[in-house]
């Protein structure tokens, strides 16, 4: 299966474990930075890679590895 652009919460949740209710409030505070910048968002999802950008820092990108299940 071809990996998506956005992650959704439950993919945000996942790798951050936390809830999914947590998962959707950082979300939307993401996508309110990225409108605020210019950017359109969609509700529920967020860029994987400024998500990536904002918890691990420029250039980091999430990977699902040959151990790494929870991806």
């Amino acid at each position: 299966m071809a990996r998506s652009t956005f992650l959704r919460a439950a993919e945000v949740a996942q790798e951050l474990g936390v809830s999914q209710a947590y998962a959707y409030k950082l979300i939307r505070k993401l996508n309110i930075e990225l409108e605020e910048r210019g950017f359109i968002t969609i509700n529920g999802r967020v860029s994987r890679q400024y998500f990536s950008e904002k918890l691990y820092g420029k250039g980091a990108e999430i990977k699902k590895g040959a151990g790494d299940e929870r991806l």
